[in-house]
C-alpha cells in the first residue's frame, strides 16, 4: 500500500496481504509448496530457528502464500500479528493451551460454541485447568467471579445457537483490572464486522472456515493478537502441536477474502429480512437476531458492529418429532449440515438444554439455526413456508 491515509475495510479487503511487485506483477500471491527448505551456509541455518516471522524455514512452519493471508487477517482485524492453522477448532486449543497450566482457572461464557466446552471438559480438566462457566450477560459483573489463579476469560459474541451478546468492553475493563487475558471468538462478525481490539480484547479467534474463506470448501483457523508478546506465545504452542495448514488452503482463503465485503453486506440484507418474516409467521415463538431492534442484546450490536452476518436462530412452538423431521428433511434450498459462512443456506435444528451449565435454556420449543446464503431471499422465504406446511401434515 502507499501512503499514510486511512483506509476503509473494503479497501483493505482488496489490497492487504498483497505483494505483487514481488512476484512479476501477479495479482493474487501465488501458491509455494514446501517442506525442505535449502539454507546457503551454516550461519543461515544455525539463525533459522530464531528467525522473525515471515522467514521460510521449514514448510510447516508456513511460507509466504500463508505469511501473506496472515498479514491481511492482522489488518483487517486490527491486531498486531495473526497466525493461520488447521481448522477453527485448532485455532480454539492452541490459543488456550499456549495460556494455562495446571493449577489455573478459566471463565468460559455458558453460550460459547461446543468444541469449546469440550476442550475445557476433557482435556483441559484432565490437566488440571478449571473451567467455570459464566452467563454471557454478565458484563462487568464477571469481576466477581475473577480468582486469584484466573488467566483468561473466553467470550463469543454473539453466542453459538442463542446468539446473545456480550458485553466485551466491560468484561475487558474488569479482567485487564486483574491482569486476566480476555479471547473472543469472532467468527460470526469476521475480520471486518467488529473491531475486538478497540473493545479491549487480547486476541481474537475464528473459524476462517466460515467467512474468510466463504465456499465451503477450507478448513482453517486464525489466532490474531494485540502484541507481539502474545502472538510468540501462541506461535510456540502452534510449533509445538505440530500444526500445519496447506498452501493450496491459504491461496483459497485469500481469494475467499477479496469478496468477504460484498458477501457480508448481502448475507446481512438477506438475514435480516428472513428473520423479520419469521418472526410474523405463526409457527415461530421468536427470532434470536441481534439486528432485530426487540432483541435483548440489539444496543450492544448497535454499539459494537458494523453489521450482521447470515447466521441467526428462531424457536418454534412445541411440536413432535414427526413434525420436525417434516419439515427439515424435504428443504429444497437449505442444506442440513453442521458449518456455515459459505455461499449457500443451511438449517440446523438444535437443543442447547444439553450443553448449558451456567444458565438455563427454558423454551419448550424445538430451536432451529440458519444460515442465510447468497440466493434470492424470497426463494429461501417459499422453502420456509413450503416447510412450515410441512408441520401441518404429520
Amino acid at each position: 500500500m502507499s501512503g499514510n491515509r486511512p483506509q476503509k475495510p473494503a479497501t483493505k479487503l482488496v489490497h492487504a496481504g498483497r505483494r505483487s511487485s514481488q512476484y512479476h506483477g501477479v495479482v493474487n500471491p501465488p501458491v509455494l509448496h514446501a517442506s525442505t527448505i535449502l539454507f546457503e551456509s551454516l550461519a543461515e541455518l544455525e539463525q533459522a530457528g530464531a528467525s522473525k516471522p515471515g522467514k521460510v524455514t521449514y514448510g510447516r512452519h508456513g511460507t509466504p502464500t500463508r505469511f501473506l493471508l496472515e498479514e491481511a487477517v492482522a489488518e483487517l482485524e486490527g491486531g498486531f500479528g495473526t497466525l493461520c492453522v488447521s481448522s477453527g477448532v485448532a485455532a480454539i486449543t492452541n490459543t488456550i493451551l499456549a495460556l494455562v497450566k495446571p493449577g489455573d482457572h478459566i471463565l468460559v461464557t455458558d453460550s460459547t460454541y461446543f468444541p469449546t466446552r469440550n476442550l475445557c471438559d476433557t482435556f483441559l480438566k484432565k490437566f488440571g485447568v478449571e473451567t467455570q462457566y459464566y452467563d454471557p450477560t454478565i458484563g462487568g459483573d464477571i469481576a466477581g467471579l475473577i480468582r486469584d489463579n484466573t488467566v483468561l476469560v473466553w467470550c463469543e459474541s454473539p453466542g453459538s445457537l442463542t446468539f446473545e451478546m456480550q458485553d466485551i468492553p466491560a468484561i475487558a475493563k474488569a479482567a485487564h483490572a486483574r491482569g486476566v487475558k480476555v479471547l473472543l471468538d469472532n467468527t460470526w462478525a469476521s475480520p471486518i464486522l467488529c473491531r475486538p481490539f478497540d473493545m479491549g480484547v487480547d486476541i481474537s479467534i475464528q473459524a476462517g472456515t466460515k467467512y474468510i474463506v466463504g465456499h465451503s470448501d477450507v478448513m482453517m483457523g486464525t489466532i490474531t493478537t494485540a502484541t507481539e508478546e502474545d502472538l510468540l506465545t501462541c506461535k510456540k504452542q502452534v510449533v509445538l502441536s505440530g500444526d500445519a495448514i496447506g498452501p493450496d488452503d491459504c491461496y483459497l482463503a485469500q481469494r475467499g477474502l477479496r469478496t468477504l465485503g460484498v458477501r457480508l453486506r448481502q448475507h446481512h440484507e438477506s438475514g435480516l429480512k428472513v428473520a423479520k418474516w419469521l418472526q410474523g409467521r405463526p409457527e415461530v415463538k421468536r427470532v434470536l437476531h441481534p439486528g432485530l431492534p426487540d432483541d435483548p442484546g440489539h444496543a450492544i450490536w448497535k454499539r459494537d458492529f458494523t453489521g450482521a452476518s447470515g447466521l441467526f436462530s428462531f424457536v418454534l412452538h412445541p411440536i413432535t418429532k414427526p413434525q420436525l423431521a417434516n419439515m427439515v428433511d424435504h428443504m429444497d434450498l437449505f442444506g442440513m449440515g453442521f458449518s456455515w459462512g459459505g455461499f449457500e443456506s443451511l438449517i440446523l435444528p438444535s437443543d442447547p438444554k444439553k450443553i448449558r451449565t451456567a444458565t438455563k435454556w427454558d423454551e419448550d420449543g424445538q430451536l432451529i439455526r440458519l444460515h442465510i446464503g447468497l440466493e434470492d431471499t424470497d426463494d429461501l422465504i417459499a422453502d420456509l413456508e413450503a416447510g412450515f406446511e410441512r408441520l401441518k401434515t404429520v
